[in-house]
């Protein structure tokens, strides 16, 4: 399963209209058997993470007016642990950097429910039920560094190879501002603005994540 870009902006944060579904996904029982492994999985080895209703991507749009116009619907949040690109849950992903160029970058700590261990950009997470995606980039930012961004775009909708939906945003600090890193970190760093120089942690995924948004930016 390889990943793919679905839409491709920037757009502005009005510029993305969402729209809700009422009727809650029904997944294949195939898909449910896995989720409920994954879930159990998460709970052995000691994440708090719930089980409750998240976003999936219903369907998406490139409008005639330059918008983005994305059709959510509530689904099982467990599904989101599922490699495999049927149930198509969003979540979002706003992609930090300070006034110099710099990445945000931390690594994700043991017992969280995705990534763990690894090293991520920005901030990011399931869409809850009845948010919009473009809430969600500034929710997960206040959230997981307690920052407020100066500006902030929406760069992308792609789908990542667990099968995994993004809507990708890229914010950009105000001069002097101080992230601070939640407990779903457990170190944090600032990255050169050169993606060439970036340490050896930064995988492949998240350099051409970043050489994506530098062609937007």
């Amino acid at each position: 399963m390889k990943g793919a870009l679905l839409a491709r902006g920037p757009w502005q944060p009005a510029e993305v209209e969402c729209r809700w579904r009422e009727e809650v996904y029904e997944p294949e029982p195939r898909l449910i058997e896995a989720a409920d492994e994954a879930i159990g999985a998460l709970r052995e080895r000691g994440s708090p993470a719930h089980d409750g209703l998240a976003a999936r991507l219903a369907g998406y749009e490139e409008s005639s007016a330059g918008r983005l116009v994305v059709e959510l619907q509530p689904a099982r949040w467990a599904l989101r642990l599922v490699h495999d690109p049927e149930p198509a849950m969003l979540a979002s992903l706003c992609v930090v950097r300070d006034t110099a160029g710099r990445w945000l970058a931390g690594r994700r700590a043991g017992w969280v429910a995705t990534w763990a261990g690894r090293w991520a950009l920005g901030a990011g997470g399931a869409v809850d039920l009845g948010e919009t995606p473009v809430d969600t980039l500034w929710r997960e930012l206040r959230e997981e560094w307690s920052v407020e961004p100066e500006r902030l775009s929406v760069a992308a909708l792609g789908r990542v190879p667990t099968g995994l939906v993004l809507l990708i945003g890229l914010a950009t600090l105000p001069e002097g501002a101080e992230p601070v890193p939640d407990a779903e970190h457990d170190e944090m760093a600032w990255w050169p603005p050169q993606v060439a120089d970036w340490p050896a942690e930064a995988d492949e995924p998240l350099r051409a994540m970043a050489n994506l948004l530098s062609e937007l930016d």
